[in-house]
């Protein structure tokens, strides 16, 4: 009786620590008081303002960004563009340096990673608000206009933008992502209006440029520099209407590889920044926790909830044990199999959990990511 109990309670902790993140921690912060933001939109003028992005190898989505950069420019003919080629090996730092009446070109020594180009770009822009994107992003035509305005409040250090995905309808991988994503914005909404956003992703961010930190090249640069403004005790808040948009990756696999990356380089960089972490207000190290630790760890909830569960079928009859688990096994390699549909789908999802818990676990043992490749299969 008392082993039953026990497996039943770690069945429902495991399940409520797996969906904390997407369930719980979301309906806690709508109890939350909103924060209000004072944006400064027609009182005076904004501040100026530097685009940075870094590239690699992606002259395919270059001709559509650079279209995009001379938008802006015609928009914001101040606005400072600098990008880094990280050592491309397909012509896109000639792409780029043939662009140069809308971006200013550094080139890369090789293979340095985009920590290292990023530094690079910081140094050089001369603008009060570094915005940060990448060379596969577009950013839509009035974005610049949305953001600058909310900096008229003092209190505001950092600024996300929104971004939205296209071709999700091309996988189940795609589709699978772009859920994700959605959650992952509707998060960020909650987290700004309650206070802090608990950092950002490269696709479209900003922050005052004299909170610019120093940081070694193999943490995650995008949540470092944006948890920057959290820890110079100024607000860090998303704006929905600052809008970016990027195409799906397709492939698992390709979806696999950088899930495994991005969790690796987010330990080294929670370990970086962890007596920084602790020395937050206690609403933002709940954030913290909630929203990225817990989430780190999914893999190893779902193994608890599984194997728990086992064991109590098990104990109750070994021969519905035996059967659970064959039925699982038989999911399991159709749902591999599979590319499309809603099986496919739920693979993809634990394995998007299994990447995350392997890149962690990777940073533990010491690997780090420093470079990157674009995904081929990018929708």
């Amino acid at each position: 009786m008392i082993l039953d109990i026990l497996l039943v309670a770690l069945i429902v902790l495991s399940a409520v620590l797996l969906l904390w993140p997407f369930l719980f921690y979301p309906l806690l912060l709508r109890l939350l008081p909103a924060r209000p933001i004072a944006s400064g939109a027609g009182e005076r003028a904004p501040p100026s303002a530097s685009l940075l992005f870094c590239a690699y190898n992606e002259a395919a989505s270059l001709p559509d960004k650079i279209t995009n950069l001379r938008a802006l420019k015609a928009r914001h003919p101040g606005l400072d563009v600098l990008a880094f080629d990280d050592g491309s090996a397909d012509g896109t730092g000639d792409l780029l340096a043939a662009a140069s009446d809308v971006v200013t070109l550094l080139r890369g020594p090789g293979r340095s990673g985009k920590a290292h180009g990023m530094k690079q770009l910081a140094a050089r822009a001369q603008g009060d608000v570094l915005i940060f994107t990448d060379a596969n992003v577009l950013l839509d035509e009035d974005a610049i206009d949305a953001l600058l305005p909310y900096y008229a409040d003092p209190d505001v250090g950092g600024v996300l933008g929104s971004l939205h995905y296209g071709g999700a309808e091309s996988s189940s991988s795609a589709s699978v992502g772009a859920l994700y994503w959605r959650i992952e914005e509707n998060l960020k909404d909650l987290e700004s209006r309650t206070g802090n956003v608990m950092g950002a992703d490269g696709s479209i961010f900003s922050i005052r440029r004299a909170l610019y930190p120093e940081f070694p090249d193999s943490v995650l640069d995008d949540l470092t520099v944006s948890m920057s403004v959290v820890f110079a005790g100024k607000r860090l808040i998303k704006a929905k209407d600052v809008i970016a948009r990027e195409m799906m990756v397709a492939k698992r696999e390709d979806e696999y590889r950088r899930k495994v990356r991005i969790a690796a380089r987010s330990w080294h960089t929670h370990c970086h920044l962890r007596p920084q972490l602790r020395a937050m207000v206690p609403l933002d190290r709940f954030k913290y926790a909630s929203r990225k630790i817990v989430r780190w760890f999914g893999a190893a909830w779902m193994a608890l909830g599984g194997l728990s569960a086992l064991a109590l079928a098990w104990h109750i009859m070994p021969v519905a044990a035996m059967a659970l688990f064959a039925a699982g096994l038989v999911v399991l390699m159709l749902g591999l199999m599979a590319r499309r549909g809603p099986l496919a789908a739920i693979i993809d999802m634990l394995l998007a959990y299994v990447a995350t818990m392997k890149g962690v676990l990777l940073a533990m043992r010491g690997q780090t990511f420093t470079t990157w490749a674009p995904a081929k299969s990018r929708a």
